[in-house]
């Protein structure tokens, strides 16, 4: 991550995917901040000082035995995966007429140049390339490996070759004027800031492909739980019905229950008031047999409640306005009296209904 990445967005920096391939051709292109060689140009530089050496090979004799092993042998500034010599990076860099000196070479050694005072090196590790530049005020790795630039300190860059030196880097120093860049006009004016180091692409690659593993992984523990939120949601609706069919079946069986009690009740009221009421057979009566035949009821049942020696005296009954004799007050008691009794002798037969079928 970096501050003013609009600048940094200029600084140019070809990668590589896959170690020793073009690493020279991006390494020059870094080191020029353009597009200037592509690896037909590198090849056929290659191809150029590959007939130069067969030419001073032929001096001797081409029926020599040194000249024919040389014949024999593959070329040694190129190969098939891309990888060209220092010969081949030097002769490249002379058209822009830049030269490559060895960083640990006595004679550069005995100048006591510090590093910050140069402009760019070459780095070279068996078929590996790579540039370090400065760029305005500042250095950066520019290794085709990282997923991108490297700033580099100026306390740091003397601890870094050196580092590379231990690792068994080959390092050279660029000398001759670089083309004028964007990059370098712009970090004249600007200082950038790397926020974290850029990983190696390898790294990248490597956290890429986990980041897929576990996403499966994720997605495929999401669709287990999925399938188990959709069973236990399946379960809950089974228990649901469940409950409600049994609710059903309680209500079912209450609902019968009620019936029967209803028809036991009208069966003991029609018991009760059959044996309270006298039964006339085949026998219409009229309305006023009917009320004669209520008031010898009821004088009875008033006889016998009251007490020995006791006459009853013998109401007058209010007249209506058409004179007809009017229903007395005896008349309206007579009837609550018989419903109470029916209800009494009703909810007594449920009763004993509901015992008897308990025994059962």
């Amino acid at each position: 991550m970096w501050r003013n990445s609009l600048v940094f967005s200029h600084i140019h920096q070809q990668v590589v995917w896959q170690e020793g391939s073009l690493c020279a051709q991006h390494c020059l292109n870094n080191l020029l901040q353009g597009e200037y060689f592509s690896p037909v140009e590198l090849s056929s530089i290659a191809h150029q000082l590959d007939e130069e050496e067969r030419m001073r090979m032929a001096e001797g004799g081409v029926t020599s035995e040194d000249y024919r092993t040389f014949l024999q042998q593959p070329s040694g500034n190129m190969d098939d995966s891309g990888f060209f010599s220092i010969q081949v990076i030097s002769n490249a860099l002379k058209v822009w007429g830049l030269e490559l000196i060895l960083f640990n070479s006595p004679e550069y050694q005995r100048l006591r140049i510090d590093p910050i005072n140069e402009r760019s090196f070459i780095c070279n590790y068996k078929e590996h390339w790579f540039t370090v530049r400065k760029l305005g005020k500042q250095w950066f790795n520019l290794n085709s490996l990282l997923t991108g630039p490297e700033l580099i300190s100026d306390t740091y860059l003397a601890l870094f070759l050196a580092q590379l030196q231990q690792e068994g880097y080959s390092i050279f120093v660029v000398k001759g004027d670089l083309p004028d860049c964007e990059a370098d006009q712009l970090l004249q004016m600007i200082r950038v800031q790397q926020m974290h180091r850029p990983k190696l692409i390898g790294e990248e690659l490597a956290q890429l492909k986990e980041q897929r593993v576990q996403k499966t992984d994720l997605e495929r523990v999401l669709e287990a739980n999925d399938g188990s939120t959709v069973l236990d949601e399946d379960e809950e609706d089974l228990q649901r019905a469940l409950a409600l069919s049994r609710q059903e079946i309680d209500m079912e069986d209450e609902e019968a229950d009620l019936r029967r009690a209803i028809q036991l009740s009208m069966q003991g009221s029609s018991r009760s008031i059959s044996q309270d009421i006298p039964q006339t057979s085949g026998t219409h009566l009229t309305s006023e047999e009917l009320r004669k035949r209520r008031e010898a009821y009821f004088e009875k049942q008033q006889q016998q409640q009251d007490p020995p020696g006791q006459l009853s005296q013998p109401s007058e009954r209010p007249t209506t306005s058409s004179g007809a004799p009017g229903s007395d007050p005896g008349d309206a008691m007579s009837e609550e009296d018989m419903l109470q009794a029916a209800v009494t002798m009703s909810l007594e037969t449920v009763r004993n209904n509901f015992k008897t079928d308990g025994k059962k």
